[in-house]
């Protein structure tokens, strides 16, 4: 199964898209599952359900600073170039989806940010591409991180 496959299956079990997301490179991030849970809790539905930056999106800003930032080097935000990084993954969301904005990416579903999430019934998951963003962004990551020979084929 793919990271994007697992990406989408974690967020139709009920985890939010950042959750979703960041847990489907956990491994590679070096997180154990609930960590993982617990770091990404807050970034669902666009930042806190606020509809700001989607959380699928900051899903795989917070695996790639896992991935690639180096602590133990000196100036290790310039020698790892996170923001060279999270630039090119946004580029690449904001290319196949027009967006990187939650309320953007959810235009013409009905959706509000109070902080009390909808619940999980089939037709939430009808009318929302969430799902399908989680598939998205796991996707880009995983290109990225291909291209970067991080891992294989």
């Amino acid at each position: 199964m793919s990271r994007a496959d697992l990406a989408k299956s974690n967020f139709m079990k009920g985890y939010n898209c950042s959750q979703a997301v960041l847990l489907a490179f956990a491994d590679l991030a070096h997180l154990d599952e609930e960590t993982a849970l617990k770091i990404s809790s807050s970034f669902g539905g666009g930042m806190g359900r606020m509809r700001e930056v989607c959380g699928t999106v900051s899903g795989i800003f917070m695996a790639a600073g896992m991935i690639f930032y180096d602590a133990g080097a000196p100036a290790a935000k310039e020698k790892s170039n996170q923001y060279a990084i999270v630039q090119e993954l946004a580029r690449r969301f904001k290319e196949k989806n027009g967006s990187i904005i939650c309320r953007e990416l959810l235009s013409g579903v009905h959706t509000d940010s109070t902080p009390v999430a909808e619940a999980r019934t089939e037709g939430y998951y009808k009318k929302r591409p969430c799902a399908d963003l989680c598939y998205d962004a796991a996707e880009i990551l995983e290109d990225y991180l291909r291209e970067r020979s991080v891992i294989g084929e």
